[in-house]
């Protein structure tokens, strides 16, 4: 292990760094969906050489992650294998270009990586390159003459599949196997539109445009694309948040981190399968607002316009993706979208208007929902934060009067004790995170004094972040409502409640981003690197693990497409010495009891088992790994399928006393009908705030059992944790 020179940046100042940084889900290559100012003039190549800035630059990476990055990684020919088999894993993610004999005399490229980078060679990252662009423009060649030949010429009687899942499947053996996994991959694109009764005419008139469109991209590659490429590789081998941003991507970040842009509201990233991936929503933005894009949703065509023409972007580069989603605020853009990873035939068009997102929108608010046992109702209260902000600007300005979600969260939780709450609900679903000096200040609501989180550097300095006030606004009991897409500071929060048994988490398993990015300069760009990890105060990190609840809810999200652990390459789990804390109380026993009679309550409600049966339908879908080719054999399992979902449905409506539906065609019809009528109000009920508001009741009234036996409230007991050191 080498000696690591001490961080550019001093650990005392890291807490600025972690205030602006620690909200960030940057996965993968990631480009935000916000305005577009103009279209860059594209210029074709003579031949994809790298150049000499590029070499400098390199060789500058290089060595700010060798001496910053919070990994001491030898920069070896270990370190280089894993550049080589990322690089070709970014490059060719479906194995469907390279042959065995292109691995075979790339093979002698694995062990120079580390070499290269060190003496600013990009030689060999460019030959790779080369030689898959020339798969590409075979390929497209290919199945531009299939089209041309005609695609009604297409036997869908034949017993032919698919296989949807290639990542653990040999490289292409020779050209003739390639071809035939062309010839499949067209065939399964024209199944999927004769499914949708698209007519011959508009399948072969659509197809043509698309493959000419991306003949036309594959033209205009240059390299600084390839740089791009090959960099990522190379960032990427040491976790997934660190990457190269050059000065096009850096303005990307810029406008983020002002929380004010024009478009959708959406962090986007390219997936191991080539598809432009949707990562998160920012909270209020106009695609969160819309209620249709979801995470993990693939992006495969883009229109301007209520009725512009849909443009097929399969292949397309992140960035130019990212250019037609963008657009001025007020404008339209539509979005075709593979909603089931399972099945990629499954699309839906969702339109969105282009909207600014502002910090206000993003607010906390509050309500109240009574939950009736016997003859009495309880009140619980509920708080929805969608993301831990705060008016920087305002707050260095020294305005006395600037804008956080503590200030707010401190207003609501007032006005929710004057109108006597019997206990209260933290809703952080789908919380990205934001600032931590937030998550330190809001968890200080409800502690008296203590430390909130651990920060780690690459040093193995340790940095404890403590609540110093000892204003206490709320005692009472509370929960803390989580899901996958909750992350960051929404994870610090919610471990500092579960650790010092101030409240129960209840949920799903949190995204489990438990590091921390620094960004500086890197002329051309910039580099963002992971520089410090989380820990909780109990320890353990929220890196990839995230925050496991203490009452867990079904969850049709699924963990290996969405959260940390989703990502390549992403750094582990593990854990430090505790600090020193006192934990308000050991609820061990207590969330054992409150588990069982939700258990038992469940059984019966029509909202979870519903939930349960679409979980376990998906995750049958998900075990899939390939498709049927055969026409019949596909219209048989979309029927089959229509005929399940309506099934589940009905059972659900009828315990619920709700009409039935006669058939899946009114489902579908019904259910477009609620979500465009339901996109700018509350919905009007929430199972899951329901039953955890049924749950802090079962906890009320075994307080209440307590009290009665003259014993000291489960609440307030005492439980010194005196075990490790304060740090």
């Amino acid at each position: 292990m080498t000696t690591k020179t001490p961080s550019s940046v001093p650990f005392k100042n890291i807490i600025l760094l972690l205030v602006i940084l620690s909200c960030l889900l940057l996965t993968g290559s990631f480009m935000m969906a916000g305005s577009k100012e103009a279209d860059e003039e594209k210029i074709k190549p003579e031949i994809l050489e790298p150049t000499k800035e590029q070499s400098k630059t390199s060789v500058a990476l290089m060595k700010k992650l060798k001496r910053y990055h919070y990994l001491d990684e030898e920069i070896d020919d270990s370190f280089s294998s894993k550049v080589f088999d990322n690089y070709l894993k970014m490059l060719d993610p479906g194995k469907v270009h390279f042959l065995e004999s292109d691995i075979s005399e790339f093979s002698k490229f694995r062990y120079s990586f580390d070499d290269d980078m060190k003496d600013g060679n990009l030689e060999n990252a460019f030959f790779m390159y080369r030689r898959y662009n020339k798969r590409r423009k075979e390929r497209l060649d290919y199945t531009m003459n299939l089209i041309e030949k005609g695609v009604d010429s297409m036997d869908f009687t034949k017993s032919e599949s698919l296989v949807l899942e290639r990542e653990d499947l040999p490289w292409l053996a020779d050209m003739n196997a390639a071809k035939d996994l062309w010839r499949r991959l067209l065939k399964n694109e024209v199944l999927n539109r004769k499914l949708d009764d698209d007519k011959t005419e508009e399948i072969t008139a659509s197809l043509e445009k698309r493959y000419k469109n991306q003949l036309s991209l594959l033209e205009q590659i240059n390299s600084e694309d390839v740089f791009k490429y090959f960099i990522t590789a190379y960032t990427h081998s040491y976790d997934p948040h660190t990457e190269y941003m050059p000065p096009a991507d850096s303005d990307n970040f810029e406008i983020h981190m002002r929380l004010s842009l024009e478009g959708i509201g959406a962090l986007l990233r390219r997936d191991e399968d080539g598809y432009v991936k949707v990562v998160s929503l920012v909270a209020a933005g106009p695609a969160e607002r819309g209620k249709e894009l979801k995470p993990a949703d693939r992006i495969v065509a883009v229109g301007q316009g209520k009725d512009g023409e849909l443009v097929d972007v399969e292949g397309w580069r992140l960035d130019d993706v990212v250019d037609m989603i963008r657009g001025p605020k007020g404008s339209v853009v539509r979005l075709r979208v593979i909603t089931d990873a399972a099945d990629i035939s499954k699309t839906r068009l969702i339109s969105i208007t282009r909207d600014t997102v502002k910090l206000e929108e993003q607010s906390a608010k509050k309500k109240i929902i009574e939950i009736t046992r016997g003859e009495k109702n309880y009140k619980i209260g509920v708080i929805e934060l969608p993301a831990f902000y705060v008016d920087f600007e305002a707050a260095r300005s020294g305005d006395p009067d600037y804008k956080s979600s503590t200030r707010d969260v401190e207003k609501l939780l007032h006005e929710l004790l004057s109108e006597n709450i019997d206990s209260l609900i933290v809703d952080l679903r789908s919380n990205g995170g934001g600032s931590l000096q937030e998550a330190n200040d809001m968890t200080g609501l409800f502690i008296s004094t203590g430390p909130v989180v651990q920060v780690r550097d690459a040093d193995d300095d340790i940095m404890l972040v403590r609540d110093t006030d000892p204003k206490l606004v709320y005692s009472g009991p509370m929960a803390v409502l989580v899901n996958r897409l909750s992350a960051s500071a929404s994870e610090i929060f919610a471990c500092a409640i579960q650790d010092y048994g101030r409240g129960i988490v209840i949920g799903g398993q949190t995204f489990g981003k438990g590091t921390v990015q620094s960004l500086e300069l890197l002329r051309p760009g910039r580099i963002k690197y992971t520089q410090a990890k989380y820990y909780r105060i109990n320890g353990d990190s929220t890196q990839n693990r995230g925050v496991i609840p203490d009452i867990s809810y079904p969850t049709v999200l699924d963990i290996d497409e969405i959260g940390e652990s989703s990502l390549p390459q992403t750094m582990p789990w593990d854990r430090i010495r505790p600090a020193v804390y006192s934990r308000v109380d050991n609820l061990s026993a207590v969330i054992e009891h409150l588990d069982k009679l939700h258990n038992e309550r469940i059984k019966n409600n029509p909202d979870f088992k519903y939930l349960n049966e679409r979980v376990e339908y998906l995750e049958e879908n998900r075990k899939k790994t390939s498709i049927s080719l055969n026409l019949e054999e596909r219209q048989k399992e979309r029927e089959t399928v229509k005929e399940r979902l309506l099934a589940m449905e009905n059972r659900r409506r009828k315990a619920l006393g709700e009409e039935l539906y006669k058939d899946y065609a009114e489902l579908e019809a019904d259910q477009d009908a609620e979500e465009e009528d339901d996109k700018d109000k509350e919905p009007e009920r929430s199972p899951m705030l329901e039953e955890t508001g049924e749950i802090l009741t079962d906890w009320l009234l075994m307080n209440n059992t307590t009290k009665n036996q003259s014993e000291k409230p489960l609440l307030l007991q005492k439980d010194k944790t005196d075990e490790g050191n304060d740090l």
